[in-house]
């Protein structure tokens, strides 16, 4: 048996089922009507088994031909299914994308690679949420969907972007007022600058090799948002700690030092999450691509 001519003999089989008429399916096939009756006749001969009950005046599928039409039937949806996956692979992207984002990061990190998304697509247009609160795609209008946090989210539709890697950071100036910062147990004499949350002390995580400390430290400054932390940090207020992307210009121009480099401390992970339904569309996969590449690129 020619598995490859069953292939050919099923999409017409499945014709005829659909419409019930020779002339018809031969019709929508561009077929001529004895080729159709030809290819029938051969696959019953091939599959030994009569499918359809032909008379003078109609056509009646027999109960084994509507067995074997299903599974015609699901491949031929599958081989469409293929065509549509390609056709809209070479689509030029247009719409609507609605995209949610952490403040800082989307700020940062986000909004650079949507200038650069626009201006490559000018058929698509962009509604960007800066928001740190909770997102349930679901109920929320989100294409994508941004987050930070250690684990990945429970979601089905979810893509690893970038580490967010955290580090403790001053002015030169606030550091020449005291000794040398020179290991974590140093640490607690200092002023501090944190990330609001329940109480006033915090304790700061350090990893390096197998070694592994935890050193309590009190803020003496506290906000909601870490560019807050940032601008307080460049003042000369005290030691912030700080997710790193968030420092590399002060970095590089001298306003900040990074303490203990040595050191690890806190990682989260930044994730894409992507509504089921706008995967396929092609301007939400180009960005989703476009989001990845870029921020792989330039934050690891």
């Amino acid at each position: 048996m020619n598995n490859l001519e069953n292939l050919t003999a099923m999409v017409i089989f499945a014709r005829v089922v659909e419409t019930l008429s020779f002339t018809q399916a031969a019709r929508s096939l561009r077929l001529s009507k004895s080729s159709v009756s030809r290819e029938i006749a051969q696959l019953e001969v091939r599959l030994g088994a009569q499918l359809l009950q032909r008379t003078t005046r109609s056509i009646e599928v027999t109960e084994t031909g509507v067995s074997y039409y299903q599974y015609c039937s699901r491949i031929l949806n599958e081989a469409k299914s293929a065509e549509r996956f390609i056709r809209i692979l070479h689509e030029e992207p247009m719409g609507n994308l609605q995209l949610m984002a952490p403040v800082t990061f989307g700020c940062q990190c986000v909004v650079p690679v949507l200038n650069s998304f626009i201006s490559g697509n000018i058929h698509v247009s962009v509604d960007l949420d800066l928001t740190d609160r909770p997102v349930n795609m679901a109920e929320d209008p989100y294409d994508v969907a941004i987050l930070i946090e250690r684990d990945a989210p429970d979601y089905p539709q979810v893509r690893p972007l970038v580490d967010i890697t955290w580090g403790l950071y001053a002015t030169p100036d606030y550091l020449r007022q005291f000794p040398p910062i020179e290991k974590p147990q140093d640490l607690p004499r200092y002023d501090y600058i944190l990330f609001r949350g329940p109480a006033h002390t915090i304790s700061l995580p350090f990893r390096k090799e197998k070694q592994k400390l935890d050193i309590d430290v009190r803020s003496r400054f506290r906000a909601n948002n870490s560019v807050a932390l940032l601008s307080s940090a460049l003042a000369g207020s005290g030691i912030a700690y700080l997710p790193d992307y968030m420092t590399q210009e002060a970095l590089a121009n001298g306003k900040l030092i990074r303490l203990l480099p040595g050191w690890r401390m806190d990682t989260y992970h930044a994730w894409m999450l992507v509504k089921e339904q706008s995967s396929l569309s092609p301007h939400v996969r180009r960005f989703a691509s476009a989001l990845q590449e870029r921020l792989r690129r330039e934050m690891n």
